[in-house]
């Protein structure tokens, strides 16, 4: 590899990690030794000071991370400020609706309730920020615990979740019920390894 080839490849590891990433762990991905790792990165730290770069690259002890430059932290604000909008599928919502109003619950629970795997939902209402871990169940295995966030009520228009729409018991069993008569029907018509999540139905969140 020439050098170029080597700090394009050290650029890749320290954008997509993100954090700071030791001198001697990037060699070794490179397959050179230390002190040529650290030759190379003091020539990239050099590019990176030129006007029209916006990042930079920022050595904390024996470790490397790439940032953005402090002048431009203004613009950076004026973005990451801005509403994020999300799209919440059909399976999004009725998983979400469950945590809302049994609050908290497991995803067994919810599970047996929609009558589906719900494990792909759950993690992307947690990467959404409208759920999150309340703790665990005391009772084998201790399985995690479910709750709205902040993000949750903000997103919704709430207060507080006692502003959720009423739901009688009756109401909610109904809602269990026609869960599990559209995932039976679900299992019918789509293939087994297709039938975890439901996607029909997206609407937009704003967060």
């Amino acid at each position: 590899m020439t050098d170029s080839e080597y700090k394009a490849a050290a650029e890749a590891i320290l954008f997509t990690m993100g954090t700071a990433v030791p001198l001697h762990t990037l060699a070794q991905a490179l397959e050179i030794s230390d002190e040529r790792m650290e030759e190379l990165l003091r020539d990239m730290e050099t590019a990176y000071q030129a006007p029209e770069r916006g990042i930079q690259l920022r050595r904390l002890d024996d470790s490397y991370q790439l940032s953005t430059k402090p002048q431009f932290f203004r613009q950076l604000v004026a973005v990451a400020s801005q509403p994020k909008r999300y799209t919440l599928s059909q399976a999004l919502l009725e998983t979400l609706a469950i945590v809302a109003y049994k609050q908290p619950v497991t995803r067994l629970e919810i599970e047996k309730i929609r009558g589906v795997s719900s494990g792909h939902a759950l993690n992307r209402l947690v990467e959404y920020g409208l759920i999150e871990e309340a703790g665990r169940l005391n009772a084998p295995g201790r399985p995690l615990l479910f709750g709205t966030t902040e993000e949750f009520l903000r997103a919704f228009g709430l207060s507080q979740t006692g502003d959720l729409p009423q739901v009688s018991a009756e109401e909610f069993e109904k809602m269990k019920q026609m869960a599990e008569a559209e995932a039976e029907a679900d299992r019918q018509e789509v293939p087994a390894e297709n039938n975890s999540e439901k996607t029909e139905s997206p609407i937009d969140v704003e967060i």
